[in-house]
């Protein structure tokens, strides 16, 4: 066991780092960690993205939560509370109902939002009708009108305090420090609390009147209906329970063909001897299948698949943004082909570095070291030499010239 795992980690690694059973130059090698890095980035990018294609639960029951916080709240006044509060304007549009927020958040996804969210947004903007919108602000105005007289009960109850102290310590009227007299503090105060207590009483008075308008009680009917709500909350809960799965096949699906494409192409340049393509290839491989791997993993912690240029981009795929992550994968690696081959050839290839390899006996491909008079590399089974077609002695392979005659070897290199 332990020995093939070393010749698989060998083979990993040999299939990572030459052409053609020749170690890649440094250029190459620079061009292959940048492709890899920038690749690598992409696919997560496409991922995380076609992941997130499919609408989510929360975004597909958006009346789940403020639903399940209504039930779950126990204060006297969480009727009015919950028409009024902020619990379904904080994450949408106000000038919109909130049925066209809920519309709004299919956009860009597959899926839909469940029908009894609708038909709850629907019951929800029924309540916006000219009496309840008025005795609301009514209301708000009053709330307002008590905080003023609030904080000046706070203000007079610090003057009353001290002069109160005035008073007990038998100080002269005209020398007080306090706008008014502690007999006048008490009477301000005796008044502005009845005042609070009446705008209390005419507050309660419309919410009562808001509770019994039709389109008010027929939301309460729905929001304290049991079956509507475990209708609602089993949904949710089986769309949380596929989502993660539903995701995995979507990001399985992104894989496949690029998976199915890079094998192709590997297995094809092995066929066909090119190197340079094979490397690419299997570098392209060995990406994709990282994070399958990490995606099988998940889909076996989930367990549920058994049970069933940017702007451009966003304007033909509605801003899919794995769309720009695929063009990206096909291009890359056909750029980094083209600069991996020019550098083959004109910059660190074999036969530029024939001459320093023969003077270092070094192997003509692989660049370790030779055993005296070699004909065959022991490491990689290169034959060094080639026959003269002048003369017909051995000379070295990849030279220009002959090293027993001289001639030219340019056209005889094979």
């Amino acid at each position: 066991m332990w020995q093939k795992l070393k010749r698989f980690v060998r083979f990993f690694f040999r299939k990572s780092r030459k052409i053609d059973d020749e170690p890649i130059n440094k250029v190459s090698l620079i061009l292959i960690i940048i492709m890899d890095l920038f690749i690598l980035s992409n696919v997560f990018i496409g991922l995380d993205d076609i992941g997130n294609w499919y609408i989510s639960p929360s975004n597909s029951h958006p009346c789940y939560s403020p639903w399940r916080d209504y039930r779950n709240d126990t204060s006297e006044n969480k009727d009015y509370a919950f028409f009024t509060g902020t619990v379904h304007s904080y994450l949408y549009n106000a000038d919109w109902t909130l049925r066209e927020n809920y519309q709004n958040l299919e956009d860009g996804h597959l899926g839909s939002v469940s029908p009894m969210c609708y038909g709850y947004a629907s019951s929800f903007d029924e309540l916006q009708i000219p009496e309840f919108k008025t005795r609301v602000e009514t209301i708000n105005n009053k709330e307002n009108t008590i905080s003023t007289i609030q904080a000046e009960n706070v203000r007079i109850r610090e003057q009353y305090d001290s002069s109160l102290l005035e008073e007990i310590a038998g100080q002269p009227g005209e020398l007080s420090i306090n706008e008014l007299r502690a007999r006048e503090a008490k009477e301000t105060l005796d008044e502005n609390n009845a005042r609070i207590q009446t705008l209390n009483g005419e507050i309660n008075t419309l919410k009562e009147e808001i509770l019994v308008l039709t389109p008010v009680e027929q939301f309460l009917n729905l929001l304290n209906s049991d079956d509507e709500f475990t209708n609602v909350e089993n949904s949710f809960e089986r769309a949380s329970f596929w989502y993660p799965s539903i995701q995995i096949i979507f990001q399985v699906l992104f894989l496949a063909p690029l998976i199915a494409i890079a094998t192709w192409l590997h297995i094809k340049a092995d066929k066909d001897g090119n190197g340079q393509l094979a490397l690419i290839t299997w570098h392209l491989l060995v990406i994709f299948s990282i994070p399958l791997i990490v995606k099988i993993f998940q889909f076996l912690q989930v367990g549920a698949l058994l049970s069933v240029f940017a702007d451009i981009v966003a304007v033909l795929f509605t801003g899919l943004l794995f769309v720009l992550a695929y063009l990206y994968i096909f291009i890359i690696p056909l750029i980094t082909f083209a600069l991996i081959k020019l550098s083959q050839k004109l910059i660190f290839n074999t036969k530029n570095q024939a001459s320093k390899r023969i003077q270092n006996s070094k192997c003509l491909r692989c660049a370790r070291k030779l055993p005296p008079d070699s004909l065959y590399c022991p490491h990689c089974g290169y034959y060094q030499y080639q026959e003269c077609h002048n003369c017909g002695n051995l000379t070295y392979k990849h030279l220009s010239y002959c090293i027993n005659c001289g001639a030219s070897q340019e056209n005889n290199d094979h």
